[in-house]
């Protein structure tokens, strides 16, 4: 299973970056996201930066990463790590917001 992981831009190499998360560094393939400046969090896929983050987004997904790893060593208090996910309905992305309002419409 492959997964991918928030990395912050440490400085641009052409098209790759050297970027950090946790204290490893590795160099990033920035071809689909284009060149970002230092600072800047990325999601590392297979070594490919998919997409640019925000800072919450990256630490959202890197806490999720922290449960899923804590759930595995056999820990079971995790939802101090989902606090943007608690006490909140969950909400549907605008496009599948949109199909069940049109489907609502035709009942």
């Amino acid at each position: 299973m492959c997964i991918g992981a928030p990395m912050q831009v440490i400085e641009m190499r052409g098209t790759h970056a050297l970027c950090e998360a946790d204290g490893k560094q590795e160099l990033i393939d920035m071809i689909l996201v284009g060149e970002q400046m230092a600072g800047t969090w990325i999601l590392n896929f297979l070594g490919a930066a998919r997409e640019v983050l925000t800072a919450e987004n990256a630490q959202n997904i890197r806490q999720a990463l922290t449960a899923m790893s804590d759930i595995m060593q056999g820990e079971n208090h995790i939802d101090h790590l989902f606090a943007d996910l608690i006490d909140r309905e969950p909400a549907l992305p605008p496009h599948l917001q949109a199909e069940v309002l049109a489907q609502s419409k035709e009942s």
